[in-house]
């Protein structure tokens, strides 16, 4: 747990606090001061924004290389090799991948794993979809892992390829809550640079 993620929590545990004094007061009948912890409130939701938003533009993108462990809480993913096949309008890349735990106590899932690679321009290349693929949200026991892989059909000329993933929601699709995850809102996710 990081420093970020801490102000995160505090944050939003002084936002729920706010808003249930200022529920108590208004009951009570002083409206005023609900009102006036309303209005804190949305300075402090608007200064967090704003820190979010400054430190996301600041922060270097983050680039790891193939092998390196991208973990989000003990369910981690690792690519372990890419193999290209040209063709006359691009190329398929195939990107071998490790699925692993690092709990030591309980079975887990990454429950709405996605994965993209994506270019320099921030296009993104969803896999090419094939049955036989092991889904990345299979069910692992403690200190499993599996291996799997994604094919991708990039165009040609694209450069700088990278893959990026996640779960739990899809990518980019509002602004992160943890200040430091920002990084795909100014094009600069975190990835594994595959070209």
């Amino acid at each position: 747990m990081t420093l970020f993620d801490l102000l995160f929590l505090a944050s939003a545990l002084a936002a729920i606090a706010s808003v249930v004094m200022a529920a108590a007061f208004a009951v009570g009948g002083r409206g005023d001061r609900a009102v006036a912890i309303l209005k804190r409130l949305g300075m402090g939701v608007l200064a967090y924004a704003a820190l979010l938003l400054i430190v996301a533009a600041a922060t270097p993108q983050k680039i790891m290389q193939p092998g390196d462990p991208w973990c989000f809480d003990d369910w981690c993913l690792s690519v372990e090799g890419v193999t290209q096949m040209p063709t006359p309008s691009g190329a398929y890349y195939t990107v071998s991948l490790r699925v692993f735990s690092e709990a030591k106590r309980v079975s887990q899932r990454a429950n709405g794993a996605w994965i993209y690679l994506i270019d320099s321009r921030g296009v993104r290349y969803s896999p090419v979809p094939t049955a036989s693929d092991t889904p990345l949200d299979v069910l692992l026991q403690p200190g499993e892992s599996v291996k799997t892989s994604r094919t991708f059909l990039v165009p040609n000329r694209v450069h700088e390829l990278g893959l990026i993933t996640g779960h739990g929601g899809p990518y980019c699709s509002m602004l992160p809550p943890v200040i430091g995850e920002g990084g795909c809102l100014f094009n600069k996710p975190t990835m594994v640079r595959i070209e």
